[in-house]
């Protein structure tokens, strides 16, 4: 890839954190190539079972020590994680130590979300956010767990619901990139109260298991949709 020399010197170090952002100058928006398979259904659940466990110590987040990136040896290197250039208005959460990679809208902060490795939110609407978590498996593979249907029904319906939540699947989706198997499904989640859509991005990699999520209000999800959308896609597991 490609880096344009447009780009401002605001940091100078001769190494690079094991977690930081990075931004780079866009130019074409181009993804990666892959092999991707896509589901569009519309599956309504009632979940009733108990939620998944919170209790996950070793996940818990590490804070962010790099805000800006810099045009250094070193981040000539951490930029080339990426088969891609960054999308404008976007920047790039970098985990080297667990394995992972994702972009967030530039405007979006870092916060503390319980049982989360890491996490950023809007700074005005507070239900629009991203956060990654991972549980330890001996799997090597998302295909050891089942056809995607079948893992991502279980996964909206055991894991990501509430109790007593109305839950509605709208698509899924299986992409292969690099060699790495991913499965993304967009789902709805209803109370009396509130209702919220989201995407959640799942993979197996590095003796984790790792999801993405990324949440919205169901009123803003129309005009937020595509903008989140990249967010889900653009997860990665890093080879560690």
């Amino acid at each position: 890839m490609a880096i344009s020399s447009s780009l401002s010197l605001s940091w100078v170090s001769t190494t690079i954190p094991d977690k930081f952002q990075l931004t780079l100058p866009n130019h074409n928006n181009e993804l990666p190539r892959a092999t991707t398979t896509a589901y569009f259904s519309s599956k309504n659940i009632t979940c009733s079972a108990e939620p998944a466990s919170m209790d996950e110590s070793h996940c818990k987040r590490r804070p962010l020590l790099l805000g800006v990136g810099a045009l250094t040896t070193s981040l000539l290197q951490a930029s080339s994680l990426f088969a891609e250039e960054i999308p404008e208005k976007y920047r790039a959460f970098v985990d080297k130590v667990d394995g992972y990679s994702y972009y967030y809208p530039y405007d979006w902060r870092d916060f503390e979300f319980r049982a989360h490795d890491s996490a950023f939110k809007d700074r005005y609407m507070q239900l629009h956010n991203v956060r990654v978590r991972f549980l330890p498996t001996n799997k090597t593979d998302i295909h050891e767990l089942g056809p995607m249907e079948e893992v991502v029904s279980d996964l909206v319906r055991y894991k990501l619901a509430s109790p007593n939540q109305y839950a509605t699947i709208f698509g899924m989706q299986e992409k292969n990139i690099d060699g790495k198997n991913y499965y993304t499904v967009e789902y709805g989640l209803q109370t009396p109260n509130f209702a919220t859509n989201s995407f959640a991005t799942v993979a197996i990699g590095n003796g984790k298991f790792y999801t993405l999520i990324v949440v919205a209000n169901e009123r803003r999800w129309k005009r937020y949709r595509d903008q989140l959308k990249v967010v889900a896609d653009s997860f990665r597991m890093l080879d560690i």
